[in-house]
């Protein structure tokens, strides 16, 4: 066993705190990883205030980087080998089979709901088995242990910069890219300019898109938005939302991404799409929201939810590692570093807003 620290969520409705645990050595095709950084996601919180308190204690994390320290047998990764840790797929289903691991048919068990605790948990307690695998990782801690199928090889990156390509750059980015297929003739809006937004906005600069906006209601989002690449922002909390988009896109936007799952957002969303525009959902946020039928069919929209941004996790996450390499995704304007120990901090941070996207360092 590895002596480690890890933030455990020990308590129902509490915030996870610091405790020392253990990590078992890797088996099969896992690997033991020492987190180099770790951001923290506003997926993270949103699950941890709702865990059920049957099932702690528990530890989340899910955007991991750091360095191979051992493997499994059946792990072919190396050791001192850097890597991002991304979400967890079976590899065997349909979707898996067609590229498609971020729709798996198990998806919802292998990110959402960890490992169960049992004894083939990796993770102890004061000897006893506790929560982990979140996401394949459980990466809020100073070891973690992932499949290879989640860990991802890359080169050289800074590890404070390499740790949100797991989760927020590669949704926001490969939504604009992949699931969009974003080009130069388009206009895109981007509703929610956090960590996932503000990708989407640097990956619709990536594509070249013509007109570009940013929907936030805070002022400081929106100057970084524009320095991202926005070519236009607007202030959500104006009451003049739609009308500027309209005007901002010459008309209305090709394709909208929505990081706020907010019905009166998304009914707003629809109604600056131009014929044939195409809505996607990537928040988490409210379970159902009325949608204006009438307006969808009238004008043949789309409508469609977007997961870790259509990517294939060991394609992408190296295209926007070679991105950031070209200077193409200034990936140092959204995150704020924190030391491992000063969790709380960046935790209340995160909760707050009060920045985009909260990174803890180990120091390791």
């Amino acid at each position: 066993m590895i002596d480690a620290r890890a933030a455990v969520l020990l308590e129902a409705g509490a915030d996870p705190s610091l405790t020392d645990i253990a990590v078992r050595p890797p088996i099969g095709d896992e690997v033991l990883v020492r987190i180099d950084a770790v951001g923290i996601c506003h997926t993270d919180i949103s699950i941890a205030a709702r865990w059920p308190a049957k099932r702690l204690p528990m530890v989340f994390g899910h955007e991991g980087a750091g360095t191979v320290v051992a493997t499994g047998p059946q792990a072919d990764l190396r050791t001192g080998q850097p890597v991002v840790l991304t979400f967890a797929s079976c590899g065997r289903c349909e979707y898996c089979a067609a590229h498609r691991p971020a729709y798996c048919a198990h998806s919802t068990d292998r990110n959402m709901r960890g490992d169960g605790a049992g004894e083939s948990s990796a993770l102890r307690l004061a000897g006893t088995p506790i929560g982990g695998g979140f996401f394949g990782q459980s990466s809020l801690a100073t070891y973690a242990v992932a499949r290879q199928r989640n860990t991802v090889a890359i080169d050289d990156l800074d590890p404070v910069l390499a740790a949100p390509l797991g989760c927020s750059v590669q949704t926001g980015v490969g939504t604009v890219l992949n699931a969009l297929a974003a080009r130069p003739e388009h206009a895109v809006v981007v509703f929610g300019a956090g960590a996932v937004g503000l990708s989407a906005v640097m990956g619709a600069r990536i594509a070249g898109c013509r007109a570009i906006v940013a929907v936030d209601p805070v002022a400081q989002r929106r100057e970084l938005a524009a320095e991202l690449g926005a070519t236009a922002t607007v202030d959500a909390a104006a009451g003049a939302v739609a009308a500027e988009v309209l005007d901002a896109t010459g008309g209305g936007a090709h394709a909208a991404v929505d990081t706020t799952a907010i019905p009166e957002v998304l009914t707003t969303a629809l109604s600056v799409l131009r014929a044939r525009g195409t809505l996607a959902i990537v928040g988490l946020g409210a379970p159902v929201a009325p949608l204006p039928v009438g307006l969808i069919m009238g004008r043949g929209l789309t409508v469609r939810g977007v997961v870790e941004g259509d990517s294939e996790p060991h394609a992408f996450i190296p295209r926007l590692v070679a991105l950031a390499g070209a200077g193409e995704l200034p990936l140092d304007r959204l995150v704020t570093t924190y030391a491992f120990e000063d969790f709380d901090v960046a935790w209340s941070a995160a909760k707050t807003g009060r920045v985009i996207k909260p990174v803890l360092v180990t120091g390791s």
